[in-house]
This record gives structure tokens, sequence and C-alpha cells, in this order.
């Protein structure tokens, strides 16, 4: 999502020419799908009293404009948006392509906000109100709770309309005197104060922060600020605390989430204490028992005391009840950056009934080991619930998509991943599939029989018109083909049979050997019957004992030598590359290459030459061959074979090899040795850098900044005692050049 330079000047105002005119260009492909495109043709003027155009501050993102004509009011400043000059489009560009980085880092935020008055949160990006009115009086408050006053920094109308379409709130001490002010006796109260929120409506109905701003350069006045214009007229019933609904959105990423931490509304008890009243949905509600509340809040705060750039979301329901819950560790979030191309969305325990509605989202490292991506909690399987719990995931990963995503049969969800992740390979896991037709028809008479023919049918056709022939000759066998879920099983093929997913890469993260079948990944750990505290430390646990086993078998890969089982230089190659895990199943393919016989050149077209070959399957019956299809371009060494073993689990198969071998290539070219795989393969557990711009007047932006390049250090000074050494020595060093700097200032 670095690309994502959506049009948002943050540093400060513009302060445009009153004769300059301004094409404001859309900022990203997908900003149109932000901003309602009837906010293109809008009127704004500064609703202060003395406002000049120093105090209105456009930003194009807000206006919904895409090159329409804009008209901007302000002291008689008026903007059309079809020409400017080269060094003003500068300006924009940089200041947009700053925001837009800095939200990728900071989108994701944590819902650890404290209140800053006793009733009061601070705003968010993503609030909600159901009028400019309650948006208003709800900054209005906290402003006033924390001793400060605010005013309309600008605010915008649709073109031919007084209807309201945003608007700039700030502190009054924001911008500062004008020249005819400047001469004034009135005592200096601005001091050039940042804090603000951006409002914009909308679909019609609701107001949405978009832009928030928290920190002040100024002491707060309380007696001061009482005696200000926005707390004078605040009307007896603005006074009520207003509760929006939350909505964080990153592109069309949308997430339902509050920044408060209330236990009373944490979900939905059926102990006495916090009760749902009866107009509740029950079934709507994350379903947690007394004390379960507590158990949430103490984990992600302890957590994240250790973990800063740890990740947790919550959605809940108009009553502020917990519907659902996410969560991610900054090593999860650094892992995905490495081992994000395929994913599996693991819902044992929902399938299961388990008592927590446990769900992970697990990828594969580079020794085929399961790492976690993810964790949440769901009230239900509904549309809704996936659509929000894709989009949280989907947020702290940056809005980058995985190539595959591999899940179990669920056409809700189904529905919902084609929602949020229309551009990746959905498929079905296939030992999943499996079982289930095996529970379902597993009470044939010839239920042996059934078993083996359809693990031929889907294990060993290799092409799509063998898969459909093999598929209607045992349905009609068995007297199962009007069978109506089996039908619609069979219609939605294309997800769980191999002979269909040919060209999607998985990892070897779905298993396409019937010996095989997918492991959730907290298999042995979390049952039907375990608590919720109990969860939350297993997660630990096993998060614990998996990177330990990383963590060692990196050290085992990287100080072993693999015993060889063939001359084949092949295997001598890869076994200085693979990590041990990954070259054992290579080296079963190498050792196989002995199976393979009698290779037949059957097509040629230029340098592309189609061979097959000749597979024994069984070494005491010699009559059980099958031919294999392999492809080989010459010109630029490449080899494709028909049972796509690359694709499937990221190495080359037998049959491929021996096209090379037999083609005199000595090696195996570099294509088709994936870095994932790698022994040598550099990851550093700290989430994405982003960028290097950064708003040099923002303190959270500098920490930031600072603490993920330090990270980088030090998860390479942990490689070794050497690099540790040089590690310590660059950080004093860094100390004291920083030291000189802050000395030269004193």
């Amino acid at each position: 999502m670095n690309g994502d330079n959506a049009f948002s000047p943050g540093a400060g105002s513009l302060s445009p020419n009153a004769n300059l005119h301004i094409t404001i260009e859309e900022g990203s492909q997908n900003s149109g799908q932000l901003f309602e495109d009837e906010c293109n043709d809008l009127d704004i003027e500064g609703s202060d009293l003395g406002i000049d155009s120093n105090d209105l501050d456009l930003e194009g993102n807000d206006l919904g404009i895409e090159g329409n004509e804009l008209e901007i009011e302000s002291d008689g400043l008026e903007i059309e948006g079809n020409d400017y000059d080269s060094d003003s489009k500068q300006i924009l560009d940089s200041k947009s392509n700053d925001y837009g980085n800095d939200r990728d880092d900071r989108t994701p935020v944590d819902a650890q906000h404290t209140s800053a008055g006793n009733g009061y949160s601070p705003p968010v990006v993503g609030m909600e109100f159901e009028s400019y009115d309650d948006a208003y009086n709800y900054y209005n408050c906290y402003a006033k709770e924390l001793g400060f006053a605010i005013r309309v920094k600008s605010s915008w109308t649709k073109r031919n309309s007084k209807e309201k379409r945003g608007a700039v709130l700030c502190c009054n001490c924001e911008g500062f005197k004008t020249i005819k002010e400047a001469n004034s006796r009135r005592k200096e109260t601005r001091t050039g104060c940042l804090a603000m929120i951006r409002l914009r409506l909308v679909e019609s109905n609701r107001w949405r922060v978009d832009e928030v701003k928290l920190d002040h350069n100024h002491l707060f006045d309380p007696e001061r600020a009482q005696n200000s214009k926005s707390h004078k007229k605040m009307e007896a019933g603005s006074k009520r605390k207003v509760e929006p609904a939350v909505d964080v959105e990153v592109r069309t990423i949308k997430l339902y989430r509050t920044p408060v931490v209330d236990s009373v509304g944490y979900g939905s008890s059926y102990s006495n204490e916090g009760e749902i009243t009866n107009h509740v949905d029950r079934s709507k509600c994350l379903k947690l028992k007394k004390g379960d509340a507590q158990v949430i809040y103490n984990f992600f705060s302890r957590v994240q005391l250790t973990d800063p750039n740890f990740v947790y979301l919550m959605d809940l329901n108009d009553e502020g009840h917990l519907r659902n819950v996410f969560w991610i560790d900054s090593r999860s979030r650094a892992a995905y950056g490495f081992f994000g191309d395929v994913v599996a969305f693991d819902t044992t325990c929902l399938s299961n009934k388990h008592e927590i509605p446990l769900i992970a989202f697990v990828g594969v490292n580079h020794h085929g080991q399961s790492i976690l991506l993810g964790c949440g909690l769901l009230a239900d399987e509904t549309f809704e619930t996936y659509i929000w719990l894709f989009r949280a995931w989907l947020t702290c990963m940056l809005g980058r998509p995985p190539q595959t995503i591999i899940t179990s049969q669920c056409k809700v969800m189904q529905s919902a991943i084609a929602e949020v992740f229309p551009r990746a390979h959905h498929r079905l896991c296939l030992s999943h599939v499996v079982h289930s037709i095996l529970q379902k028809f597993g009470g044939l008479e010839e239920s042996e029989a059934f078993q083996m023919a359809l693990y031929r049918t889907v294990y060993d056709s290799l092409k799509v018109d063998e898969f459909e022939m093999a598929w209607e000759g045992m349905t009609q066998h068995f007297g199962i083909a009007d069978h109506e879920w089996l039908r619609a099983l069979y219609e939605d093929r294309e997800r769980w049979a191999p002979v269909y997913s040919k060209d999607t890469f998985f990892a070897g993260m779905s298993k396409f050997q019937k010996e095989e079948s997918m492991i959730p990944f907290f298999d042995g750990y979390v049952r039907q019957q375990t608590s919720l505290k109990e969860v939350f430390d297993l997660y630990e646990l096993v998060l614990e004992k998996k990177r330990k086993k990383e963590a060692l078998d990196d050290l085992k890969s990287r100080n072993s030598s693999p015993m060889l089982s063939t001359p084949c230089y092949y295997e001598l190659q890869l076994s200085k590359v693979y990590t041990n895990e990954i070259f054992r199943k290579f080296q079963h393919e190498v050792v196989m290459m002995s199976s393979c016989f009698n290779i037949t050149q059957v097509h040629t077209n230029g340098p592309l030459v189609t061979y097959i070959i000749k597979e024994r399957l069984d070494e005491g019956n010699l009559t059980n061959v099958r031919n294999i299809e392999v492809m080989y371009d010459k010109q630029g060494a490449e080899v494709r074979c028909i049972c796509s073993c690359f694709n499937f689990s990221g190495f080359l198969c037998r049959h491929a090899l021996c096209i090379l071998n037999y083609n005199g290539v000595e090696e195996i070219p570099f294509q088709y040795i994936l870095p994932r795989w790698r022994k040598d393969f550099k990851r550093l557990y700290v989430p994405d850098l982003g960028s290097n711009n950064i708003d040099t007047s923002n303190p959270v932006q500098w920490f930031d900044h600072l603490y993920k390049r330090a990270m980088q250090v030090v998860e390479e000074g942990m490689i070794s005692p050497d690099h540790h050494m040089v590690a310590w020595q660059a950080f004093k060093e860094s100390l004291n050049k920083v030291r000189l700097v802050a000395d030269k200032h004193v």
C-alpha cells in the first residue's frame, strides 16, 4: 500500500495565491472508491470570522475531486480544476506522498486509546456520527474536558446548495494573527497549534472523521477555554456523551471498532453480571463468560507493553456489545512480508463447535513449518463477520493480499473472499473436501472400493478430461450421481480438484498426496472445552515453541551438510542451498528419478519441445506404468511438467529433473530455486518499513521511524556473537553522535 498516494497535505495548510488555477489530480487508482462522486462540485468557505486564505486547508481527497470544477470561497479565493503551475503541483504531490505513506504505517491503530478526560475518548480516524452537530458537539465536549477551545477552520458545501459536505475543526490556537490583527491590542492567543479533526459526509447520513491531529504546542488553560465562544454556545442537549460508531478505512477496507475498552459492553455474557437485555440478539454477540472481558483486556494490555507493534481490532454492534476480535503481533506481521504468498484460513474450532470460536491465518516458512499470521474470535459465520475479519487482517498487512488463500468449504466465506481478495486464487483445502466426501458416503456397501476410486479420481488424474470422465464413472458406478450435495460440490470442482489448479502456487500448503492432510495450527493444544484464558496462555506457548523450533532448525540447516543419496549433481547443488526439511523433500524427487525411463520426444515447436516420460509407479509391478508429459524450452532453459509439482510444492519434480538431465543442463536453473526455501534467506521479523518520508513536526512518527530502523539492527545482531558485537558498537557510536548534536544546541 505504499503506492497509495492519496492527495492529502498533512503538514499544514496550503496558502495558494488568489489568482492561482489548480488541477487537483486523483491520488490513487482506488481513491474513487473512497469518496462519493457527488462531492465533485463543492463550495468551500471558512466559517470563522476573520479567516484568511492561510486558514483554509485544502485536500483533494476530502472533496472527491477527479479533475472536475471546484469552487472555493475564502476571502475571494477561487480555484478551478484545470490549470496550475508546476511549482504548485510539486508542493501538492510531495505532501500527498508524505501523507499517503504515513497513513499506511499508522492505519491499523490499536484500540488502546484512553480517555483524555472523565468521559470522552480522544478522536480517532474512522469515528462516525449521525450528524454534523453531533460531531461538532463531541469534539467540543472533548476539548472542554481537556482544557482547550475549538473553532471551525473551514467547511464546504455542495455547489448551489446549503448542504454541508465537510469541515475542519481545529484548536482555537491554530494559525497566527493576520497582518491587520498584529497591530491590535488584543492579547496574542494563537500559537500555530496543529490539533484538529477533519470531517466528511459519507453515504448522505453519516459524518466520518478522516484525519486527526491530537498534539498541541501550548499549555491548556481551562478557565480561558471555559469562556470561549465554542463552549459558551454549547447547548444543553449537546453535553450528553456522543457514542460514535468507529470505522477505520484504508482504500476500500472498513473496520468497525471502538477506541475504548468497556468491560460492561464487551460481549454477550450468560452470567448475571453484565447480562444483555432482552432486545439484544445474543446470537450476534461474542459468547463470553463471567470474567472473559477482563481476560481479553488484560492479555491485550500486557502484550502491547512488550510488543509496540502488536495490533488488535474489535467489532462492536450498535448496542456496544463485542461481536468479533482480531489480533496480530509484530513478528507475524513481518513474517507475512516473506511468506505471505500463500495463506490458509484455519476455522477448525468453528467447524468442530469449540467453546471458543478461535480462527487463525496460517502461512508456511522456509522449513515448511506452519507460521501464524493473525488470530481472531468470531461471534458467527455470517457474510458481514467474514468481511470484517478479512478487511481487518488485510489492513494489518498494509493492504497486500496473498496470491493464494486456502479455506474450508463455506459458500458465505467464499463470497466474502471474492469481495475482499478479488485477485487472489481462492482454493478449498483438498484434504477437507475428500474427508467430507468420505464422511457423507462412508455408509456405502463398497466403502473401501469407493475410497480407492475417489483417491484415484482426485489424486491421479493428470488432465481435466481424465478427471471428469473418472468422476462420472465413479458416481454412476456407486449410484450417487444424482446426490444434490455431491453435485453442488462437483460444480465447485475448480476450487479443489488439483487438475484445475496447475497454474496456482501453493508453496506446499495444500497437500495433493492422499496420505497427507492439513494440520490445524493449534492442533493438540486447543480442545473443545478449552476456556478463553487457557486459549491465550496456549497461544503464547504455541508461538514460543514454534519460534524456538524455527531458530533451532535455522541453526541446524546452516551448520550441517545433509547426507547425499545419489551421485546426481542436482542433489549436491541444492544440499548447499535448501533448508534441511525442504532438501529432504527435494531429495526424494532426485531418488525417484530412477523410476522414470524411456524418454520420447513427441512434438517440437521451435525451441519448445514436448516429451513423454514413462514412470514406473510400483517397483514390484513392472506393468504399472503411466505416461508423463513434460515441456522444455531450450532457449530459456524452462521446464514444465504436467504433474505441476513446482507450483504445488515449490521445487522441481523427478520428471522435470530427468528432462533437464536429458538435455545436458548441469545445474538447476535459478528460477526454480525459490528464495523462500533457502537456508541463508534473510528475514527480519519487524514490520514493513514503508517510506522514509515522515512528518518532521510529529514526534510519534520520529519514534516509529527510528524504532523500526533500530529493530533491523537488532535482528541482524542476533545472528552470531560477531554480529552482536558490531551492532553493539554501532549503537554506541550512534548514541555518541546524537549526544554531540544535542550539545551543540545547548
